[in-house]
């Protein structure tokens, strides 16, 4: 007989932070939803870069529910480091250029600050995350 928890990757943390990711996914589609719609012209690489923040939160989160699978494993990597990389780039064009990166304007500004940091803790926490079940794989 076969434990399905153990065949399972998504349990515990993986659980809280598949919704997290779920939960960003909703707040950046929205964000950019209403920057896109209602100011676009004030500030567009920004807002489009808002866009691309919600790409990857949904990405993310699909890739970490069905990341049994090997391909959507690479994918929930992809993700989480391309994640990493747009707080990290964001964030400092934030600071670099704020007439360009408006403070407010995206997800990624100013390392996720208008989202209590989420952002730049969260891939940590994904990465975190999928080294540690790829270790349990290879047990």
């Amino acid at each position: 007989m076969t434990d399905t928890r153990s065949s399972r990757r998504i349990t515990g943390i993986g659980t809280v932070l598949t919704f997290v990711y779920a939960v960003m996914a909703l707040a950046a589609t929205g964000r950019s939803f209403v920057q896109i719609a209602g100011r676009f012209e004030q500030a567009p690489v920004p807002y489009l870069l808002s866009a691309a923040a919600a790409v990857v939160y949904i990405l993310a989160t699909i890739a970490l529910l069905l990341s049994r699978s090997r391909g959507w494993y690479r994918t929930a990597w992809f993700a989480v480091l391309f994640e990493l990389a747009g707080v990290v780039i964001v964030g400092t064009l934030s600071i670099v250029l704020p007439d360009v990166f408006h403070a407010d304007a995206t997800v990624w500004s100013n390392y996720g600050s208008g989202y209590v940091w989420i952002p730049l803790v969260l891939p940590l926490f994904g990465i975190w995350y999928l080294a540690s079940q790829r270790k349990k794989e290879t047990r």
